[in-house]
């Protein structure tokens, strides 16, 4: 798989915006699937880069949080803002990876990033519960490098 055109159908990535949208209902945090090529190097520091750039620190609560595929490098990253990192266990995001590997190692990519995206939101919703007072901040159309 050389192309991130690839990795998902029209079809699968709407069913994962559609997952995004489901997720976000139940905390006001605020979550988006970033997928591209290569990282060109180190994937962690390549999603935060990606996370500046999408303005994903500029949330209200700053409880963004960004999944970070890297096609050809077969890696992923969970890369949550300081407002989430504050509040939860260092291992928070341990249970989501999981989630996500097991289907990624199966080849399973649409399942994984829908089980790790309604996962995460319900991790979140511990943390940052949705009021009625919530927007969407971010889009949550998936964004390609």
């Amino acid at each position: 798989m050389s192309k991130i055109e690839d990795f998902l159908s029209t079809e699968e990535e709407q069913e994962i915006v559609e997952a995004i949208r489901l997720a976000e209902l139940s905390t006001s945090g605020e979550i988006r699937v970033h997928i591209e090529k290569t990282s060109n190097g180190d994937a962690t520091n390549r999603a935060l880069e990606l996370f500046h750039t999408l303005k994903m620190d500029n949330t209200k609560l700053q409880n963004g949080v960004l999944i970070y595929v890297a096609v050809e490098d077969k890696s992923f990253v969970i890369y949550g803002d300081v407002g989430i990192n504050k509040v939860v266990a260092n291992d928070f995001w341990d249970s989501t990876k999981d989630v996500i590997q097991s289907h990624f190692k199966l080849g399973r990519f649409k399942q994984g990033l829908i089980d790790g995206i309604l996962k995460s939101g319900e991790q979140l919703k511990h943390y940052f519960p949705y009021s009625d007072l919530d927007t969407n901040e971010l889009s949550n159309e998936i964004s390609k490098g």
